[in-house]
């Protein structure tokens, strides 16, 4: 059940180029991964070690590097990468997590695209 942050949060995304994935009204998630990932950012900033507006901006920021990348080597579309990348900026830059202590978090929670490609095999 979504508080009044996360009713603000998911509302501040929609028809902006950060928006998630919807089905039927509801932020849609295909993986584990995606949705134990989208409720640490939220609550990681709502306990205030970072702004959510901070966090958008590197989200689309993220989102946008990926469109200029158009090489064949390119990484197939996918939302929550992205997101990842952009909760992995925000955590270092504020200074509240590094890359490998939140990477060690996830490994340890199963969660990520690294666990879940890795259990598919």
């Amino acid at each position: 059940m979504f508080t009044r942050f996360e009713d603000h949060a998911a509302a501040q995304m929609l028809g902006q180029p950060d928006v998630p994935p919807f089905s039927q009204g509801k932020v849609l998630f295909t993986q584990d991964w995606q949705r134990k990932v989208y409720g640490l950012a939220l609550a990681v900033s709502k306990e205030g070690y970072f702004e959510w507006e901070d966090f958008r901006q590197n989200l689309i920021t993220a989102i946008a590097q990926w469109e200029q990348g158009g090489c064949p080597g390119q990484p197939q579309w996918d939302y929550y990468e992205r997101f990842l990348d952009a909760l992995l900026n925000v955590l270092q830059s504020s200074e509240t997590l590094t890359a490998d202590e939140l990477n060690r978090c996830l490994e340890n929670a199963g969660t990520g695209p690294a666990a879940t490609a890795g259990s598919a095999a």
